[in-house]
């Protein structure tokens, strides 16, 4: 005679045969313990779909799992069978959040490209994006989101840093849009925060004066912005000058790897050489102008918002005025 009942206790003491083998649940038709030879236990149903075919489905074994627990899943599943649908629900997939989006964007498309702003771009995503959206779903972020950002950076940071990230956030995006069908943009038109034409801003004699003088006091960047000044040559060149581009006077410019042409060589004027003589040469730094650590200097935002902060005040014929809207790209 069969069983009337199965119990938790009977499910365990189902002994295993020379071949596995399924025990039918006497209180629930289509549902089973299967047993191995092992012994191992396990809970399953069975069904046949609108289309006449058996289906099989395991729920789980007996070793984590109770009866009743069983029978509660197998009567889901058996009903899903019947209408045509997997015996299981997929669990949801789970929703990327911005830092591991950003994580894939910059190995797959920056560092492949091998983009000259792959530095930059890092500094920004660290300084003004991940400590307020690290762990915000990609999907979700907003417009509002976008503003709200934007705005903070503007605030604290200069209208120009703001459309650097604005910059670097549309490329993402537009990255991950090429991905996925159902993804759209939170950006759109107007969210910069300066008018896009191009830079002009010419720093006059008096400017320049009161710019020096100030540096003298401003440690590593203020050797930066004088170099910058007798060089001419763009930010990213100068901060990331070695000790072993230098052969003399001479600095060997290199190129990047995608840079057109070769980086040339500059006879350095003595003012010029004498700023790179009274650096620190530190063994652990390849630098001339060193960060913390092996790393050329950085911070270049928070350096210069200290440094405006404490800028003298042009005079020009009895009138007081600001060395206002500069940029080191001005010099």
């Amino acid at each position: 005679m069969s069983r009337k009942s199965l119990s938790d206790i009977g499910v365990s003491n189902l002994k295993p045969r020379a071949q596995r083998y399924a025990f039918p649940d006497p209180e629930m038709r289509g549902h089973y313990v299967r047993v191995t030879p092992a012994g191992a236990k396990s809970f399953a149903v069975v069904a046949r779909d609108p289309g006449g075919k058996q289906i099989w489905a395991t729920i789980g074994s007996s070793d984590s799992m109770r009866i009743e627990e069983a029978r509660e899943r197998g009567r889901k599943a058996l009903q899903r069978i019947r209408d045509g649908l997997a015996p299981f629900q997929p669990a949801p997939k789970k929703i990327a959040t911005f830092e591991e989006v950003a994580k894939s964007w910059l190995e797959r498309h920056v560092q492949a490209r091998q983009l000259r702003s792959e530095k930059e771009i890092e500094r920004c995503l660290k300084v003004y994006v991940l400590p307020a959206w690290k762990e915000l779903p990609f999907v979700e972020i907003r417009r509002g989101d976008v503003s709200e950002l934007l705005d903070k950076i503007e605030d604290n940071h200069g209208a120009r840093q703001a459309d650097v990230v604005l910059a670097i956030l549309r490329g993402m995006a537009n990255w991950y849009a090429s991905r996925h069908d159902d993804y759209f943009l939170p950006i759109a038109r107007g969210m910069r925060r300066q008018a896009g034409v191009k830079r002009d801003r010419i720093l006059d004699d008096h400017e320049l004066r009161v710019i020096w003088q100030h540096s003298l006091a401003a440690g590593t960047f203020g050797a930066l912005i004088r170099f910058a000044l007798l060089t001419g040559q763009r930010r990213e060149k100068v901060a990331t000058l070695k000790w072993a581009d230098l052969d003399g006077s001479t600095w060997n410019i290199a190129s990047g790897p995608r840079e057109k042409g070769a980086g040339g060589s500059l006879k350095l004027p003595k003012a010029a050489k004498a700023i790179i003589d009274a650096q620190p040469r530190l063994a652990s730094n390849p630098y001339v102008f060193a960060g913390r650590g092996e790393v050329a200097f950085n911070g270049f935002s928070k350096s210069k918002t200290k440094f405006d902060a404490g800028l003298p005040q042009l005079k020009r014929g009895g009138k007081v005025a600001a060395v206002a809207n500069w940029t080191l790209h001005d010099l």
